[in-house]
């Protein structure tokens, strides 16, 4: 048994397109590089666990990385793929499996993704007649409605892309690397009112790579390790309104982000006042301003207040999606959630470059979102 799990090898594969590389070959470039960086072999991994949504099974991999007999768990688990892909890994180690495992995720989305069918999600078909399997119809209709309730305006939404691209100009593997000025945001194509073009992420493709140790193992190796203190993830409770929820109660019940992020706050020991640095779902803009209520780090309605004042740019008192996002990096599906975490290894150790945020963070947060209404929350600390 290993009561402390450590992630000691971090790689990732750019996200956006590359055209002569399958989704799979992304996740083999991002496990390879991961392993470079903790400084052993494929040979020396004891537990895998990986998966992606329209990219293939992962255990093919070992066609690649060598035919070692490891077990190796598929994961095919919506948005929260990478993020059952890490547990899976976290708990192999924790409870004495073996002393190192790896969590990938992988993905490669063409363009027009993401038509999901009505009856795949137990749904009538005249939910997906009247439009309301387009997700982007729905997170307007979900964001038109948070900001009637809470005050948010339209000039909000367009600062979070800003940041977003702003964030993206300054990362490696961001797919969109290209500051865009909020007045180009506002002004952009509508998609669904009050959401333009530069307010919603993209199906994209990428790969995400995380090598995982005990702390035996950490010592050992002498590695540059980042603790896991915490993963959990919640599914829709009764009353929620999520992606592809056919109706809404009022008075609403409870979220699955706030389920997910008060369990993972609890088994850290820690509260949001404690982080330094977050990762939060943003598919599109309003996204990242429920998810930062959600997660406990303000209160509805005061978002106007933290974009006025720069409150979650890289140098405010919590920097959000420093990488960019899923605004600027696109969202292959397998692996975003860990590229959140990825992030946040990056940012503990210091090696974040031109986006790493000052005053040495010891605390990151990662949390992830998906259909049909699930949240993944990891937090890290060194």
């Amino acid at each position: 048994m290993s009561d402390k799990v450590y992630i000691i090898g971090a790689g990732i594969h750019a996200f956006g397109r590359t055209p002569d590389r399958s989704g799979r070959a992304q996740g083999v470039f991002a496990l390879r590089q991961a392993l470079a960086d903790a400084g052993i072999e494929w040979a020396d991994i004891g537990f895998a666990s990986g998966g992606s949504v329209a990219a293939g099974s992962a255990d093919i991999m070992v066609n690649d990385l060598g035919l070692t007999s490891l077990p190796f768990i598929n994961v095919h688990n919506g948005c929260a793929t990478g993020g059952s892909a890490l547990t899976s890994a976290h708990n192999a180690i924790a409870s004495g499996m073996c002393d190192v495992a790896v969590a990938v995720g992988f993905d490669k989305h063409e363009r027009g993704a993401f038509n999901a069918k009505p009856s795949n999600y137990g749904l009538p078909a005249w939910y997906g007649e009247t439009g309301m399997m387009l997700t982007t119809q729905f997170f307007a209709l979900k964001i038109q409605r948070y900001m009637q309730l809470h005050g948010i305006s339209r000039e909000t939404l367009g600062r979070v892309a800003e940041k977003a691209f702003r964030n993206g100009a300054l990362c490696d593997h961001a797919w969109r690397r290209s500051p865009v000025d909020l007045e180009t945001i506002l002004n952009a194509p509508m998609v669904n009112d009050p959401l333009t073009k530069y307010m919603f992420c993209s199906p994209a493709e990428g790969g995400v790579a995380l090598v995982l140790a005990s702390e035996k193992k950490l010592r050992e190796l002498g590695s540059d390790g980042v603790r896991i203190d915490s993963i959990a993830f919640r599914t829709r409770p009764e009353g929620s309104f999520e992606v592809f929820a056919p109706s809404i109660r009022t008075p609403p019940g409870g979220k699955p982000t706030v389920l997910a992020s008060q369990a993972a706050f609890e088994q850290a020991g820690i509260g949001p006042g404690d982080v330094d640095v977050a990762q939060l779902q943003d598919t599109e803009s309003g996204a990242e301003i429920m998810h930062m209520a959600e997660n406990g780090f303000c209160a509805d309605g005061e978002q106007e207040e933290w974009f006025a004042n720069g409150w979650s740019e890289i140098g405010g008192k919590l920097p959000i999606n420093t990488d960019g996002g899923c605004l600027a990096c696109g969202e292959p599906v397998g692996a975003s959630g860990l590229r959140q975490v990825y992030e946040n290894v990056q940012q503990l150790r210091g090696r974040a470059g031109a986006r790493q945020v000052p005053r040495d963070p010891k605390v990151g947060y990662s949390h992830v979102y998906g259909a049909p209404g699930l949240s993944a929350v990891a937090i890290v600390t060194r």
